[in-house]
């Protein structure tokens, strides 16, 4: 089955790595030793996804309002 997720900035993958392991570790979601995030509630996922998007929409607002 083919990814669908591809980042339009392929150099983007290892800061959004870091961005999700930092996120899940706010939320209290524990990082799953093998690297794998199957095994992990939809739940906790979705906290951790959620927590990503909040910093990547206040990076993207600050990054905005700095341009102006």
């Amino acid at each position: 089955m083919p990814r669908r997720n591809v980042p339009v900035v392929p150099q983007a993958i290892n800061a959004l790595e870091q961005l999700k392991y930092e996120s899940a570790r706010e939320v209290g979601v524990q990082v799953p030793p093998d690297g794998y995030w199957g095994h992990v509630a939809a739940r906790d996922a979705g906290a951790v996804g959620g927590s990503m998007v909040r910093k990547m929409v206040q990076i993207a607002e600050q990054t905005l309002a700095g341009r102006r």
